[in-house]
């Protein structure tokens, strides 16, 4: 007979193995699922206050979520390669007051939850009516970014959704920690356990796993590449809404004002050029090229981006590089920008056509004409004009913070806010009426 202190250590080695991957998913999502109902009727008042305390906790805890974050980026490492992707991962006092931000933002918006968007009476005297409600649970599968965390569970919880979050594997300390600040501060708010839950294993295995669950998870909402896109596209039992690539054009038409075109375009490229929205082909009309290319050139020479042209714009711009076919329908996602020269406006929609991934498209242009043709006619999840890609956001457009921006032609697209995070049921109202 084996001693006690033996039976015992190998009691902790075995109570300290982590569970199997479908175990662990099972958990979860079970977990998610029972928090589903009793969030989907928490009222307003209640999810507001939780989501001010979620905001407080961010702020509060900031220094907590520096000394994560610090882990992943040294884990990450500061290679060039990697410059644009460290950037998304960093945290910083304006990003965490962002989220803050965007979480209080998200509190004081109306609550879409039983929103009555039409009733109508049938002949029989019979009320048919049409209420928002949630989706019920939603997985957000997403790279780099932590403030998708916030951003997500804010958005999920105020349209009365539980999520389920897998970040990635980059950002997996500050990932969880953000997710448990939130979590914590919901709780003793009064919102379910569960309702903000968290994927805290990076395993590989995780994700296929997670994403046969239908029994559990009503949506699955990706953000990132075109490897997670692959991935998730064939394993997924669950519909999914896309957050795809952002390959956005700038096209500066004949009748730009160069100044405001000069602004716009510079914004778009260089602001943040880490982000989906940021622009990553200009394309400028011939009549105005020779002019403000060169003017172009300086200011984003001024801002350390590299030009990657066609011949006649290396002809125009002596520091330019020439652009090969694979920079155009490339997402950067650096101070890198591909620039072609267009005979015309409708040149310029063939090549956003055939290189663009459906995700923000800009016009610059003083011809009325012109600008309702571009709105009408280009296919896009957000058409602008007049005005920078970078603007392209659920924050800028008044929706609050995004869960994503949607490339997908199903349910939503564009900015995903609350709105787009519910669905509508049928509620009959009668009076004893049957079907003859």
């Amino acid at each position: 007979m084996e001693p006690l202190d033996k039976i015992a250590s190998d009691q902790k080695i075995v109570e300290s193995k982590p569970l199997p991957v479908l175990e662990y998913v099972l958990e979860l999502v079970s977990k998610a699922k029972q928090a589903s109902r009793r969030l989907a009727s928490l009222p307003t008042a209640t999810k507001d206050h939780a989501l001010f305390a979620m905001a407080e906790a961010l702020e509060a805890k900031s220094d907590e979520l520096f000394a994560a974050n610090e882990q992943d980026l040294k884990a990450f490492g500061t290679t060039a390669a990697k410059k644009a992707m460290a950037d998304r991962l960093r945290l910083t006092e304006k990003r965490i007051a962002e989220m803050a931000a965007g979480i209080r933002e998200v509190a004081k918006l109306p609550d879409p939850v039983g929103m009555m968007s039409a009733m109508w009476t049938r002949p029989n005297g019979m009320k048919v009516g049409r209420v928002r409600v949630p989706i019920g649970v939603i997985g957000i599968i997403y790279e780099s970014r932590p403030n998708v965390t916030a951003d997500s569970a804010a958005l999920c919880l105020k349209s009365g959704n539980v999520c389920v979050l897998r970040g990635g594997s980059e950002a997996i300390q500050s990932n969880t920690m953000i997710a448990a600040v939130l979590a914590e501060a919901s709780e003793k708010s009064g919102v379910p356990p569960g309702a903000i839950t968290f994927v805290d294993r990076a395993d590989r295995e995780v994700v296929p796993v997670l994403l046969k669950q239908d029994r559990f998870i009503d949506l699955i909402i990706p953000r990132g590449g075109e490897s997670l896109m692959k991935l998730i596209a064939e394993h997924s039992t669950i519909p999914v809404v896309k957050h795809d690539a952002g390959v956005c054009h700038i096209y500066v038409d004949a009748d730009a004002d160069s100044a405001m075109a000069e602004a716009i375009c510079v914004n778009a490229k260089a602001q943040r050029p880490s982000t989906c929205n940021a622009m990553e082909t200009l394309l400028v009309h011939q009549s105005v090229a020779r002019v403000l290319l060169p003017k172009l050139a300086r200011s984003f020479s001024t801002a350390n981006v590299e030009i990657r042209g066609c011949p006649k714009t290396c002809q125009l711009i002596s520091e330019a590089k020439p652009a090969s076919e694979q920079d155009y329908g490339r997402e950067f996602l650096d101070l890198i920008l591909a620039v072609k020269i267009v005979k015309n406006m409708d040149e310029a929609m063939e090549h956003i056509a055939q290189y663009g991934s459906r995700h923000t498209e800009a016009i610059v242009t003083s011809d009325y004409g012109r600008a309702m043709r571009f709105l009408k006619e280009v296919d896009a999840g957000a058409v602008l004009v007049n005005a920078s890609t970078r603007l392209n956001d659920g924050y800028q457009f008044g929706l609050g913070a995004e869960i994503g921006i949607s490339t997908s032609r199903i349910h939503a697209r564009g900015p995903m806010g609350l709105d787009e995070l519910t669905c509508s049921k049928f509620i009959v109202l009668g009076s004893g009426q049957l079907r003859e």
